[in-house]
């Protein structure tokens, strides 16, 4: 079953794991000025809720005024106490019933599904609202070193219908073949580590994106 008039892929972004809450705000808020971003997920190294809360509150607040959702790493508890739209579960499809009946049916609830189509589909079968799946490439921090296929990401867009996330070692040669099936490109350290700088690296990952619809 061919895709033919498949929409491109949209941009959501991962923060680093560590950052200046300042200066990161400033360059997020530059990024949503000059590209459209879908989602932002909060993915701090930390485990002190009360530094996960106060980013949250700050970007929370910076990513509604441009009407971008936000999403929390596995800390699903604060999604309610500090107004984020859900949680990115890192574990697969362990906890999604879980989280669904704390958050309700209007949060966003994703799961990372490493390189495995069987998790994923356990996810969607769970109640997860997408699935991630990745590193695309060894050039990440995400895994063990255990790449996906390619082409889990061809067969997910022909036979399921839940969106599915690519992210980790998004490099510019394997972006636009990835692209072509993928709902969503999850961009981390591909921006975050860009010599050119972050809103540079959006526009560019940006046009190979486009470039890569406009050709398929």
């Amino acid at each position: 079953m061919s895709q033919p008039d498949r929409a491109p892929s949209k941009l959501y972004l991962a923060t680093p794991p560590q950052f200046d809450l300042s200066e990161f705000r400033d360059q997020l808020a530059a990024i949503y000025d000059t590209a459209d971003i879908a989602c932002l997920r909060l993915s701090l190294a930390t485990r002190d809720e009360d530094d996960l809360a106060r980013a949250g509150d700050i970007l929370r607040e910076l990513s509604h005024a441009h009407d971008i959702p936000v999403v929390i790493d596995d800390h699903y508890r604060l999604v309610q106490r500090i107004g984020l739209d859900g949680a990115h579960l890192t574990d697969g499809a362990r906890r999604i019933r879980e989280v669904r009946k704390a958050l309700g049916s209007d949060a966003i609830v994703g799961a990372f599904c490493g390189t495995s189509r069987h998790d994923g589909l356990t996810a969607g079968e769970a109640g997860a609202d997408y699935v991630s799946f990745g590193p695309v490439s060894v050039r990440s921090l995400l895994g063990d070193g255990e790449t996906v296929d390619p082409a889990l990401f061809a067969w997910w867009s022909e036979m399921i219908e839940l969106p599915v996330v690519a992210e980790g070692g998004l490099t510019p040669s394997l972006l636009p073949s990835i692209a072509a099936n993928a709902d969503f490109i999850c961009l981390s350290d591909e921006v975050w580590r860009a010599e050119d700088g972050p809103v540079a690296a959006i526009a560019r990952l940006s046009a190979l994106i486009q470039d890569q619809a406009l050709t398929s």
